[in-house]
């Protein structure tokens, strides 16, 4: 099975941004919801940001509201993850996976390798 294939993720101070990436070639994101997961050193992986099949809808954790912004790109089966006001506590691997719907946390796709975001102080 084709793995989703994470990018963008790298070190960065304090306050800085980063803009994660999530492809998959060979099958379609079109028909999903699209979610990033956030696995911190140490700790389980849990759910960050979704967004529905159409873009109308998108779901955020309280801690990367107003910070973090999720969109897709159905013509380049892409999408993204704009994390801006990056704090230390979002030092992790990214994940990318699709789902049924935005409010249900149920990643349906195998999993890829993440990308590393590191924040510095």
């Amino acid at each position: 099975q084709a793995q989703l294939q994470e990018s963008g993720g790298g070190l960065v101070q304090a306050g800085g941004s980063l803009r994660l990436s999530c492809t998959q070639s060979g099958r379609t994101f079109e028909n999903y919801a699209l979610a990033w997961f956030h696995q911190a050193p140490g700790k389980e992986r849990k759910f960050v940001a979704a967004i529905s099949s159409s873009g109308d809808s998108v779901e955020y954790i309280d801690s990367v509201k107003g910070r973090f912004t999720i969109s897709r790109d159905n013509a380049k089966n892409a999408f993204y993850l704009q994390m801006n006001s990056l704090q230390p506590e979002d030092t992790g691997l990214y994940f990318c996976n699709v789902q049924r719907d935005v409010e249900i946390v149920a990643p349906r796709w195998s999993w890829g390798q993440g990308t590393q975001v590191t924040v510095s102080t």
